[in-house]
């Protein structure tokens, strides 16, 4: 009886078992031929995002729907392999696509846990459903993929399939592939990875959102200790690596580093992003064009730096504004810090200031939840900004709910209130030989202000025009020697484009009888006035020209001698950069090459050849006069870096709406700015020297360090002659004088007696005439 039981089980067995290989084998009939081509796999194209680097490899961006890092087998470290086999499939090498011991052993797991728990997909089987089939839990799919996998094996070899694996698999954070995530968990390349960032990494595939350490660390930290368990217990690792792993901390990037750049420069990938698109349209998004652009990483960093640190001056010495905004404090205190932080979502850090609740607060004392990272205490000089706003019933003053900016003390674990700077700035330098952009920095923050200032802002730029007038007087026959009167003027109607003008030097002195040299490097607006009087509106609007500016931007009246027109700081750097470069001009760029996925070079950017502009004689001599700016004029400050080799200038406009410095080492541009978006006065005492000057000191400070100091001669025609500064003629026999610059043929060799008191020099009509001298009027 009992025998004729178990015959009787054993046909009902092999009956199913006939029945079911004849199912499986009429559906591999009917469903394998029509299973998809396997040219997707075979002939590999991954979509891979355009990224953008400078010129010395620093990532500074990249633009697709997936972050992608292609790696070959051979270059993907070995304990990142057996990670993965340990994970996902420890029999890969063994089976045929479907592994017939996996499903049993998971068919026996999940009767026994009662309930399907766990799956028997091969790392085959996923290639197959990310490749073709979507991720419905069917049968038919579920037979499909087993199919395909089967399929994949006969086509492809156990290497070529992991590879796939390794280089397509969703893992989180937009990155698709282990390179990809190795660089956005880690920062570092896939060949840098240890054996614990190896089974963490490893560990995501089974589900990348809920293992996500940028997330959820805590339940990624669990599934990479059952990685590292299972590596153990394959004898992949030794017992002593295993106790290593688990206890080697873990540092995953910030979400603000989650796309991997290594430099912050999102102007600048916004500008390629854009010309890309011209020239390619979608394909940038997933062809992998890699962009190297003339930046230098350690000059963008520098320029980061010095634009914030300038812009947080300028914020502080204007106090504190009150608080941010506000919140409604939850009444359940058990879950205050996920209310809260819900609450800030979307209130991002900007540089180091972060978003802040105050719980509490009194004069000496305000208790704070700093988002995602917890409640603090904050006192003594933590509290010194915002002291006069700590109590009272100002709406703007600290409350419980109220929100607010917070950063750490350096050198201290405590934290101090600060606020969000309204004011925004620009800052860029370049090569003046070839036009190469070594650092641009649009605006205080892209992520509150996509605006670039550096390309797109059109703001007057004061004094910082003056060099140019100044230089297109040398061309009508002033010497640097020429004495101009700085003294109250009135400009009628006609003159000015509208109105009647007394226009006054900023200190709102006078000076009297000045030479040239001495009217630019003490940024005398009276002297500039008269000069662009007799040089005429007309001519230096033309002139202006020459350096790139926009005639229709400048207009022909007086007022365009203390910049009434108005440019870009893009646009600025330009025309000093033809004074740096002998006269000659450069056409900024900032793509230096392109190359695709593989790194065959499809673009070379060929700087266009310099082109002589101004005579370089009026160049040096220019550059001379902006020396002396630095030296003892109005950015004497600049000789704090210890060089002699600087020139530039200050630029302030009326009522301090815009404050500039422009300035160059003869090998390197810079131009800085600070404003507000909606013009309105910085502040009283805020100048060129006090709110610019210092953001294009400490950028310099940094470029041109252990960079030496170049001594530029004086080009030929030029001639040194020493000049009794008080008639600005060559000094006589037993007299004193300073040494001056001239052209050779504008040398003062007579006089007038205009006025029976004074004596002044004789210049040329125009440098190009040799044979005529006149007498100077007075200016």
């Amino acid at each position: 009886m009992f025998k004729s039981y178990w015959r009787y089980v054993l046909a009902i067995i092999i009956s199913f078992v006939v029945l079911t290989g004849a199912l499986v084998a009429l559906a591999m009939l009917l469903i394998y031929p029509k299973l998809p081509s396997l040219d997707s796999l075979t002939n590999y194209q991954p979509k891979i995002p355009m990224r953008v680097y400078t010129a010395d490899g620093a990532l500074i961006a990249e633009f697709g729907a997936e972050h992608r890092a292609v790696v070959s087998l051979n270059k993907t470290p070995k304990v990142l392999q057996h990670a993965i086999l340990a994970a996902e499939d420890d029999r890969f090498y063994q089976h045929g696509g479907v592994d017939t011991m996996g499903v049993l052993r998971a068919a026996i797991s999940n009767l026994t846990s009662g309930g399907a728990k766990e799956g028997a997909s091969t790392i085959t089987m996923q290639v197959a459903r990310n490749f073709f089939l979507s991720s419905e839990k069917t049968f038919t799919r579920k037979l499909n993929e087993a199919l395909l996998a089967i399929k994949i094996e006969h086509s492809l070899s156990k290497d070529e399939i992991l590879t796939l694996y390794i280089n397509q698999i969703y893992l989180g954070q937009r990155a698709y592939g282990f390179g990809a995530a190795a660089k956005t968990y880690f920062g570092k390349p896939i060949e840098q990875i240890s054996l614990a960032e190896a089974a963490m990494l490893a560990g995501l595939p089974k589900a990348p959102s809920r293992y996500n350490p940028v997330v959820n660390f805590p339940r990624a930290q669990a599934r990479q200790h059952y990685v590292l368990r299972r590596m153990l217990d394959l004898h992949y690792i030794t017992n002593e690596e295993y106790t290593a792993a688990i206890n080697q901390p873990l540092v995953i990037r910030n979400v603000r580093d989650i796309a991997g750049a290594e430099v912050s420069a999102d102007y600048v990938a916004e500008m390629i992003r854009l010309a890309m698109y011209d020239r390619y349209q979608d394909d940038i998004y997933t062809n992998g064009l890699k962009v190297y652009t003339t930046l230098r990483k350690a000059d963008q960093d520098a320029a980061n730096i010095a634009l914030w640190k300038g812009v947080e001056e300028y914020d502080t010495r204007h106090g504190y504004r009150g608080i941010e905004g506000e919140v409604t404090l939850p009444g359940d205190q058990q879950n205050l810090t996920s209310d809260l932080d819900n609450a800030m979502q979307d209130m991002n850090a900007v540089h180091d200031l972060i978003p802040a609740v105050v719980l509490s607060s009194n004069a000496k004392l305000v208790r704070a939840y700093i988002k995602d990272i917890g409640i603090t205490e904050i006192t003594g000089t933590g509290l010194k900004f915002a002291q006069r706003l700590l109590t009272g019933t100002n709406k703007l003053a600290l409350h419980p709910g109220a929100v607010i900016r917070v950063e750490k003390i350096e050198d201290n674990h405590a934290w101090r209130i600060t606020q969000l700077p309204q004011v925004e700035a620009a800052f860029v330098s370049l090569d003046p030989h070839t036009g190469a952009i070594r650092a641009l920095v649009g605006g205080v923050d892209y992520d509150r202000n996509k605006f670039n200032h550096v390309t797109q802002a059109w703001r007057q730029p004061g004094s910082t025009i003056k060099p140019f007038i100044y230089s297109a007087a040398l061309e009508k026959g002033f010497t640097a020697a020429t004495l101009v009167e700085d003294a109250p003027i009135t400009i009628s109607p006609d003159e000015t484009g509208g109105v009647l003008w007394e226009p006054k030097n900023y200190e709102g002195d006078y000076s009297g009888i000045v030479s040239v040299r001495q009217a630019l490097t003490k940024s005398l607006n009276l002297p500039t006035i008269r000069i662009l009087q007799t040089i005429t509106p007309h001519y230096a609007q033309d002139y202006l020209t020459r350096f790139g500016f926009d005639a229709a931007r400048q207009p022909p009246y007086l007022t365009l001698a203390l910049g009434a027109g108005s440019v870009t700081p893009l646009q600025l750097a330009s025309g000093y950069a033809i004074f740096a470069n002998a006269g000659q001009a450069v056409k900024p760029y900032i793509i230096d090459h392109i190359t695709d996925t593989n790194g065959k070079l499809i673009m070379q950017s060929k700087p266009e050849a310099a082109k002589a502009v101004i005579d370089p004689r009026n160049a040096f001599i220019i550059t001379s006069l902006m020396q002396d700016v630095v030296k003892r004029g109005t950015a004497a400050r600049a000789m704090q870096l210890g060089r002699n080799d600087l020139a530039g200038k200050t630029g302030t406009t009326n009522d301090q709406v815009d404050a500039w410095f422009a300035g160059f080492q003869p090998n390197l541009v810079a131009v800085a700015w600070i404003g507000f978006d909606q013009p309105r006065t910085l502040g009283h005492g805020e100048t060129g020297a006090q709110a610019a000057l210092p953001i294009w000191m400490k950028y310099m400070s940094t470029a041109l360090k252990n960079v030496p100091q170049v001594q530029v001669s004086p080009p030929d025609g030029v001639v040194t002659v020493q000049i009794n500064p008080l008639t600005g003629l060559p000094t006589g026999e037993g007299e004193t004088g300073v040494p001056e610059y001239f052209y050779r043929e504008a040398v003062p060799i007579a006089k007038t007696q205009a006025d029976p008191n004074i004596e002044y020099p004789q210049t040329t009509d125009t440098p190009q005439n040799n044979n005529t001298t006149t007498t100077s009027p007075l200016l």
